[in-house]
């Protein structure tokens, strides 16, 4: 049975989670065979690697692959999985490598790539741009464990094997990965930090939009905690710190709050939303919107224990050329007289 109350939405492409309660005539019987047995199109050696990675649980307790079921137990698996609805094809497209060794890639992702292949975007896209990189490496695979939206730009971190990527993939389930991200939104704050929580789920008329519930069943669970970095009377330069990782867990997050990100077309910060009536503030704030023709979002920051050295590694990019231009333009607008 697929159980997915506890998976973030924006992984779900990339993970699955079964449970089973073991029949009470069951005879004893290895997991790694059991759980193969009853899963389609896994082999048990990505079965054996999830066991590796404590990502399989009897009784809420890690086991080994070599672990004997017995009647009664409650078995639970994360499986990571990359998406195969598409053929892919090695692309050579330029990349910005911060990191890379025999496990995994660390990529400083522009802002208008998009992560992998999906309808619409078939080709450009992340994964086809490993694929190439890794031509002539046959023990590389470029495995995907969680993304970043299209317009937004920073750190990412992909897999290059299956044990790599089933450790890497218990991390973000449990949410123990450090994310951080800045982003310049619309309004001022009251308090110098905070917290936003909710239940975020599907918008009810646009698809593509997420909204925050209070009611769990509408949504999942997510928290984001926020701190001011630069004042600009109509807008605010801020630090994101996620705990949890939902699909545009910032952009829906901050627009619940009324601040949504500047220049971001999904959820209204496209518009002027703060300022004065004055023609000439319009056309400042136009010539922003043409500098920086996305939301202001960056993935910062990425921090995680390394799949194989067991060691804590962080990654940091700095904030990108056009949402920097953007910034001094508010630091100096504010500074006139």
């Amino acid at each position: 049975m697929n159980d997915f109350s506890d998976l973030p939405e924006e992984e779900k492409e990339f993970y699955e989670h079964y449970r089973f309660t073991v029949d009470p005539g069951q005879q004893p019987m290895r997991i790694d065979k059991f759980l193969s047995d009853r899963i389609s199109n896994v082999s048990r050696s990505k079965i054996q690697s999830a066991a590796d990675a404590n990502a399989i649980q009897v009784n809420e307790k890690p086991v080994k692959s070599s672990y004997k079921i017995k009647p009664r137990d409650i078995v639970a698996i994360v499986l990571p999985f990359p998406p195969h609805e598409f053929e892919l094809i090695a692309e050579n497209i330029p990349i910005n490598i911060v990191y890379e060794d025999n496990d995994i890639i660390v990529i400083n992702k522009e802002a208008g790539m998009v992560v992998h292949p999906g309808y619409g975007n078939f080709t450009g896209t992340l994964l086809n741009a490993l694929l190439y990189h890794f031509k002539d490496n046959p023990n590389a695979q470029p495995f995907l464990v969680h993304r970043i939206d299209k317009d937004t730009s920073g750190i990412l971190v992909v897999a290059k094997n299956e044990n790599s990527q089933a450790r890497l993939s218990k991390y973000f389930f449990d949410h123990s990965i450090d994310r951080n991200y800045v982003a310049l939104v619309w309004g001022d704050f009251e308090n110098d930090q905070g917290t936003v929580t909710g239940y975020i789920g599907r918008n009810l008329r646009n698809r593509k939009m997420m909204d925050v519930y209070q009611d769990e069943e509408q949504g999942r669970f997510a928290v984001t905690h926020f701190k001011v970095l630069e004042r600009f009377r109509y807008v605010t330069l801020i630090e994101c710190t996620l705990e949890t990782g939902r699909t545009h867990q910032i952009r829906a997050h901050m627009r619940y709050i009324g601040h949504p990100l500047f220049n971001d077309a999904l959820y209204g910060g496209n518009t002027i939303l703060k300022g004065t009536t004055f023609s000439k503030y319009k056309q400042f704030v136009q010539n922003c919107f043409q500098l920086m023709p996305r939301q202001a979002l960056h993935a910062q920051s990425l921090g995680f224990i390394h799949p194989s050295t067991g060691k804590f590694i962080n990654f940091t990019s700095e904030i990108p050329q056009d949402m920097r231009l953007v910034i001094e333009k508010w630091q100096h607008y504010v500074q006139m007289p």
